[in-house]
């Protein structure tokens, strides 16, 4: 039963990790002022889409984040106190 216990989180640790690194390559860098440096406008609608967009980001990976220590302190709880 312990065994079963540790493969299901096991797959649900990965599955946490593999979302966790989509999430966070998907989110823009901070580069604020750079466009104005190499010559191109941020228009107004441009600005709210990439803040829209990157408070998405943002949240989903505070979620995923949660649930993956979640996932991690579950599976060293079985493992030192189930015999």
């Amino acid at each position: 039963m312990k065994l079963v216990i540790e493969y299901v989180l096991g797959s649900i640790l990965l599955i946490f990790a593999v979302a966790m690194i989509i999430v966070i390559i998907l989110q823009e860098g901070n580069t604020q002022g750079l466009g104005t440096i190499t010559g191109g406008a941020d228009t107004f609608l441009s600005k709210n889409k990439a803040r829209s967009l990157d408070a998405f980001l943002a949240r989903w990976t505070k979620v995923f984040v949660v649930g993956f220590v979640i996932v991690v302190i579950g599976i060293n709880c079985i493992e030192h106190f189930m015999p």
